[in-house]
């Protein structure tokens, strides 16, 4: 179930408010183009900035909207171990297939203390859990010793890997099975080449069937095909961080008509430069 192009889903806005129709369409958008997973309130959902009414209502739009015909990993991580329990029994009442819970931020735990944190989870919790490692978000690295501490608990099966580091994944899938996705679109290729099994994705809210193929390209090791279609998909993965994720794939999504650009502060708008760096990008993708 946790393998393949998973999208890391942007939150719809629309005069402040969650756009719970908007929401829904999305849902509908990705089940026509046979992406692996929905993944609704990770950082590309913007929860950090989402009330935990907020957060229930896109986590429960998404889920009663997928309807058991496609998978929904829902975040529900928080820096607070409480807090994210609280989510993550929230995620299971409602019908979510596993929750994606990132290392706690700000507080910059120790390795010891990220495994007491996912352990606790993990035993409040009967749900499939994926551990979510994003040094540059967080103020901590989650070790590969660490992660393999933390698959002796049942329930966590796999990892959002996003340190930037192959040399982490390797260091992993030596020593536990996992299932490794990657957390950085450009590194999807490289990630796989070494045993990770897809990735949860940031561009899949604009060419989702194109990550779709990407991965399955490089899962059957069509190794020729899957790095051409990386090479064309390179400049979009690059440019969907010329500015703090998720600015830049909300303003390429409202050049593209499928919704608003609006997010929280304290994110701002994409700055002019960038618009149009992105906008040339996606004319030369042809969407």
């Amino acid at each position: 179930m946790f393998k393949g192009s998973f999208v890391a889903l942007v939150t719809p806005f629309q005069n402040g408010r969650i756009d719970v129709e908007k929401l829904e369409e999305l849902v509908e958008f990705h089940i026509e183009a046979d992406t692996s997973g929905l993944v609704p309130c990770g950082t590309t959902g913007e929860s950090a900035t989402l009330t935990h009414e907020e957060h229930e209502l896109v986590i429960g739009t998404v889920v009663r909207r997928a309807d058991g015909r496609i998978p929904v990993v829902a975040g529900t991580g928080s820096n607070s171990t409480a807090e994210a329990v609280h989510l993550t029994r929230f995620a299971k009442e409602v019908g979510a297939d596993a929750a994606l819970l990132i290392t706690p931020y700000y507080n910059k735990p120790t390795q010891k203390g990220l495994v007491s944190h996912f352990e606790t989870i993990a035993g409040e919790v009967d749900i499939p859990i994926i551990l979510y490692n994003v040094p540059s978000r967080t103020g901590v690295n989650m070790l590969p010793k660490t992660v393999i501490k933390c698959t002796r608990f049942p329930n966590v099966v796999g990892i959002k890997e996003a340190s930037g580091s192959i040399d982490q994944t390797v260091e992993i899938l030596r020593e536990c099975e996992i299932t490794v996705l990657s957390g950085d679109d450009s590194m999807t290729l490289s990630l796989m080449a070494v045993g990770a099994q897809g990735v949860i994705s940031v561009a899949a809210n604009v060419v989702p069937k194109m990550l779709v193929d990407l991965v399955d390209l490089a899962s059957a090791g069509d190794l020729e095909g899957a790095r051409k279609l990386h090479f064309r998909l390179y400049p979009l993965f690059k440019t969907l961080f010329v500015e703090t994720n998720p600015i830049p794939v909300k303003a390429a999504m409202e050049m593209m008509g499928r919704m608003s650009s609006q997010m929280r502060q304290p994110l701002s708008p994409i700055e002019p430069a960038h618009a149009e760096l992105l906008k040339s990008v996606l004319d030369e993708l042809g969407v």
